[in-house]
């Protein structure tokens, strides 16, 4: 491919909507128009502050169109309250990152596995925080444990150790302090009006994330202790991916630490930098938006999938 943009009449895309505590959760389906084959299906989910548009358009762009163009069947999560899933995230929205963990991740994995009845598996793919739900749900679930083919993420990491000046500017003071003050008073972050990210983030998933960031691997609500029973997870096939320009948000030394901490066997580690041999050094968004990224590292991407 040389186009930014997947021929839009090779794929197919509908919403699908799942009820879920009183709303729904919204996962875009993107599919092959050509006769479907037997493939592992594909579950992407995004990170803070963004929705599941990160992975695909209505044009045709994006990792997520750009599998379903390579024989794939690709669902996009938009976790509660964001994207099209319903109720919106406002004030007064309760949720947090535990129920991604331990309701959401589980209830769509199962929905997709009940649309494929010829497999029995799904690949998981995350983008930056969502990396870390998703890392997080396969910790606690054993029998996710044996359904998920793969983990693959992108610019993923759950500490930030890294020291800079963008690192106290981004982390330290906006989001560990500026953050949670707004979102006092709003209810929530409403980061789409401030121009902050694609999507609004609850008070909830904020405050859990910035503990997150600087301290232990242990859930919010009852105490599990991921950083524990990670040295005990059955992980499947496993790709972390960092880009070199990304100095912030999943600094390569960052995305590493998390490979160490969740003690991984042999899991495969990517830097998107020209040294390595790409066309471009990548950030922490472009990774998955940039215009040779179809010319680039998605067909590598397509190929792990078909031999794993």
């Amino acid at each position: 491919m040389t186009s930014s943009n997947v021929n839009p009449k090779a794929i197919s895309q509908q919403s699908l909507f799942i009820p879920y505590r009183g709303g729904q959760l919204h996962l875009r389906h993107i599919a092959p128009k050509a006769q479907h084959t037997n493939n592992t299906p594909i579950l992407m989910l995004h990170g803070a502050m963004s929705n599941g548009r990160v992975f695909y358009s209505d044009s045709g762009r994006g990792l997520g169109c750009f599998m379903a163009a390579a024989g794939f069947d690709v669902y996009v999560l938009d976790t509660a309250g964001r994207g099209l899933s319903g109720p919106r995230v406002s004030r007064g929205f309760e949720l947090g990152q535990g129920e991604v963990i331990r309701e959401q991740l589980p209830l769509v994995h199962d929905y997709i596995l009940s649309r494929h009845p010829l497999v029995d598996k799904v690949h998981w793919c995350g983008h930056s925080w969502g990396g870390v739900l998703m890392a997080s749900a396969l910790v606690r679930h054993r029998d996710l444990q044996q359904s998920v083919a793969s983990l693959l993420t992108f610019g993923t990491k759950r500490t930030i150790k890294i020291r800079s000046v963008r690192k106290w500017l981004m982390v330290d003071l906006f989001w560990n302090r500026v953050a949670p003050a707004l979102s006092f008073f709003q209810g929530y972050l409403a980061a789409d009006k401030l121009g902050l990210g694609m999507d609004n983030e609850s008070r909830a998933s904020l405050l859990q994330s910035i503990d997150w960031v600087r301290g232990d691997w242990v859930d919010h609500d009852d105490g599990f202790d991921y950083a524990k029973a990670a040295n005990k997870t059955l992980w499947p096939k496993t790709w972390f991916i960092a880009g070199h320009k990304d100095k912030v948000l999943g600094n390569p030394s960052d995305v590493k630490d998390m490979l160490v901490e969740c003690g991984m066997n042999s899991p495969k580690y990517t830097l998107l930098a020209k040294e390595s041999g790409y066309l471009y050094d990548y950030g922490h968004a472009d990774m998955l938006t940039h215009g040779q990224a179809v010319d680039d590292h998605f067909p590598q991407i397509a190929h792990w999938y078909q031999e794993a």
